[in-house]
Formats: C-alpha cells, structure tokens, sequence
C-alpha cells in the first residue's frame, strides 16, 4: 500500500521486484552491509516478504527518488517470534539509508517519526526497532525520532537494544 499524504516529505510505496537490484546495491554499501546480512539472503527474504502478510517491505522516497529501504512487521503473526510479549496490534520497523550521501543527515529520524505518526494514525499502539547496540549512529537516530530502550535481547540476529514508541494518548 503506497502511503502518500500530500503535507508528508517522505512517500512511502511497496517494495516491486524491479526495486530489488537497487535494495542490493545499498545491502552493499559499506554503512548498510555492516549490519544487515549476506546481500542474496536478504534479498531472497525481502523477496518472500512481498507476499507476506506479517512484513511489509517499503521503498522510501523522498520527491520522487527512492533512498531508503523500510519494513514494518507484525510480531504476532509469525510463529515464535521473540517480540510476541509486546502488546497485541505492535509493529516492529527495520530502516537503511541506502545512499551513503544521505547518511547523517537526519533523514533516518525524520523518516520514522513520519512513518509511525501514519501508524499511529491507523490504529498502532506501539512500534519497536532493534538495533544492535553497537550502532550508535542508528540508536541516536531512533531516540531523535522518539524512541525509547526499554531492554536488551538477544535476536535470531544477535544482540539487540529493543526500543519503543508508544502512540500518544488521547486527549478528551
């Protein structure tokens, strides 16, 4: 589902499997293959996403070109998932700037707070990101966009700093 509000900076569309060589150019970039895995493994599982119902991998784009890949997932759809202790309706997010260019420049958190504001305008109560502790550039970016650690877990993965936003509370 392609979610573009016209006041928005950042669009953001389904992955199609003509984006698929571009998502593995940036799985090969030194600042993104750091922490994501073999780049035809991940390629294959984001693949096999496009027709899931429990991940939605998405393309951001920002004034038409495309410079991010994000997926947001449903913890409690997936059999054993690690994150099922979270609150029925969480969704789980994993972002990558792909240009390097782009790195450090505030997109990463201005990306997430754009995207969970839509989620939480769609009913999210929650949504959590895992980075690995030590990517300090990745957690800044996080905290910047609101998230907040609330514990340490090891992952499928490897370590993981499991952090939290929480939909704002209505007002009445």
């Amino acid at each position: 589902m392609a979610r573009t509000d016209p006041t928005s900076r950042y669009s953001f569309r389904a992955v199609t499997e003509e984006d698929l060589p571009l998502i593995a150019r940036w799985l090969a970039e030194p600042h993104v293959a750091e922490w994501w895995g073999d780049p035809d493994s991940e390629i294959a599982d984001i693949r096999d996403h496009m027709d899931s119902i429990s991940v939605e991998p998405l393309i951001v784009e920002l004034a038409g070109r495309a410079i991010a890949y994000l997926q947001s997932y449903d913890p409690h759809l997936e059999d054993d998932h690690p994150y099922q202790d979270q609150p029925h309706g969480t969704l789980g997010v994993d972002l990558s700037i792909g240009p390097s260019d782009l790195i450090g420049r505030g997109h990463g958190s201005a990306i997430l707070r754009q995207y969970c504001e839509e989620l939480f305008e769609e009913g999210c109560p929650r949504i959590v990101i895992d980075p690995d502790p030590d990517n300090a550039r990745a957690i800044r970016a996080y905290e910047k966009a609101g998230f907040i650690v609330f514990d340490k877990r090891t992952s499928e993965y490897g370590p993981a700093l499991m952090m939290a936003r929480d939909a704002p509370e209505e007002s009445e």
